[in-house]
């Protein structure tokens, strides 16, 4: 009778005891699904994350090109003003009444397209008898005098510009010693 009892007992804890393995296999199963999950959800929120930097980044060149646009066409008419003040530095007291009229026709039209240029916010940069500043300045020549401070822009051989806030041209300059 006993061997019965003990096989009674051993019925009855048999399925308790697959009960519990199958309830511990379904929890580390639900870890498992859990980890998994945490898992996707930190790389949405990093792809997430980098779709945001990326659109603003795309958003910030956008605003770049629109505020820069026209910076290719000023450079070219920056040479265009360029001829136009070494034909006006002629010495017009020297020249035919014909000639001077050219020249005052020069003067008129280099008028016209400083104030263009000044209209969209293109500024000479000021260097004469400023400190030379290598942002903004290129020395080509360097000059040496008793008296003169070190480092101070002598002559200006070509103006440097700048288009908004930026330098579109650097200004070449003569430089003391």
């Amino acid at each position: 009778m006993e061997n019965k009892e003990e096989e009674k007992v051993e019925t009855l804890e048999t399925p308790k005891v697959k009960e519990k393995k199958k309830d511990k296999k379904c929890h580390e199963e639900i870890a498992k699904l859990q980890e998994e999950k945490m898992a996707l959800n930190d790389k949405l929120l990093r792809i997430s994350a980098e779709m945001q930097n990326m659109r603003k980044r795309y958003e910030d060149e956008i605003a770049r090109i629109y505020k820069y646009e026209g910076e290719d066409l000023i450079e070219k008419i920056l040479t265009i003003v360029d001829n136009f003040e070494r034909a006006i530095s002629l010495d017009d007291s020297n020249l035919s009444d014909e000639l001077s009229k050219f020249l005052s026709g020069f003067k008129m039209i280099y008028g016209n397209l400083l104030n263009i240029l000044n209209d969209l916010d293109v500024k000479e940069i000021e260097c004469l008898d400023k400190d030379f500043d290598p942002n903004t300045m290129e020395a080509v020549l360097t000059y040496h005098e008793e008296g003169l401070e070190p480092n101070k822009v002598v002559d200006v051989m070509q103006k440097g510009y700048t288009y908004k806030d930026k330098v579109i041209r650097v200004a070449m300059v003569k430089v003391s010693e």
